[in-house]
């Protein structure tokens, strides 16, 4: 019978997302297209910013869903003074969809809108791939080494792209999100990476350090952000369900300063330096993983 109400409530939580998701993808839609249609710089800065507003919108009754039906325990530790003017660079590592819910969660109105960097191949996805399109989500394609091997112009297109979705950022406020570990944490993963860490997948610079070579100028701060499941990480279906009981999560603010900026393309030093770097960051949160674990 408690299963029974579990998976009720789990179905009444992804009705309230599905329909909040087309409720507010209607004006979305809508500013996009005469964004598209009208190409004057002031008149798709202030499209853009309705556009965040209106996806402000759609995390806010998110997370009054979640506080419904989830009924999640939330504990945040944060530093003070965030700003929807500034612009930020979030990190964080990455075991559940849920993390993503949950980052739009705490910083929610503390900084400007999440943007994230997806795969080219959601574009696709119904709705939520367009309506990624329409707040100028940076879509990457992603090519392996034999790729590479076999087709070698194709080196230096995710940089390409990402210094594309930089220069649109340069002109409004916003928060760049990137999963250092470029993929959810799994044990499985972890076995066969032979990661250092005990709670995480091996940091993948690239991302972030494009980011950097790009704008790292204009950034006002790092947002390193560490999430934890006390009770183990678990399925969207569970955290819908209310199967998610507690969610610890940790943020810190690290400078941006002269030595994390550089060509991550073209210096070879800057690229060691910078994986130096990111590496220690990642043992830090590995070791406070620990601690929030206790």
């Amino acid at each position: 019978m408690h299963s029974v109400v579990k998976s009720i409530r789990g179905l009444a939580s992804l009705l309230v997302y599905l329909l909040n998701t087309v409720f507010w993808c209607t004006p979305l839609f809508i500013v996009a297209l005469f964004k598209l249609l009208i190409p004057l710089r002031s008149f798709r800065s202030q499209c853009n910013r309705l556009l965040n507003l209106i996806a402000s919108g759609w995390v806010a009754i998110n997370t009054l869903n979640q506080r419904l039906f989830s009924k999640t325990a939330l504990h945040v530790q944060g530093p003070p003074g965030y700003s929807l003017e500034k612009k930020y660079l979030v990190v964080a590592n990455h075991q559940s969809w849920v993390d993503i819910l949950v980052l739009q969660r705490i910083f929610h109105r503390q900084i400007p809108f999440l943007k994230f960097f997806i795969k080219k191949e959601l574009r696709w996805f119904p709705v939520l791939g367009q309506a990624w399109w329409a707040l100028d989500f940076p879509f990457m394609k992603r090519y392996s080494k034999k790729v590479l091997q076999k087709k070698p112009h194709l080196k230096g297109k995710d940089l390409e792209i990402t210094r594309k979705a930089c220069e649109k950022f340069k002109t409004m406020p916003v928060s760049i999100m990137n999963f250092v570990e470029g993929t959810r944490f799994s044990v499985r993963k972890h076995r066969q990476q032979r990661s250092p860490y005990q709670n995480l997948l091996k940091s993948k610079a690239g991302g972030i350090a494009y980011v950097l070579t790009t704008m790292g100028d204009q950034l006002n701060a790092i947002l390193d952000v560490t999430i934890v499941y006390p009770q183990k990480a678990k399925s969207f279906w569970a955290f819908v369900c209310g199967e998610v009981g507690e969610i610890k999560v940790r943020v810190r603010s690290v400078p941006v300063t002269k030595d994390l900026l550089g060509d991550y393309a073209m210096d070879q030093s800057y690229r060691e330096q910078f994986q130096i770097w990111l590496n220690k960051l990642w043992s830090e949160k590995d070791r406070r993983i620990q601690e929030m674990l206790v």
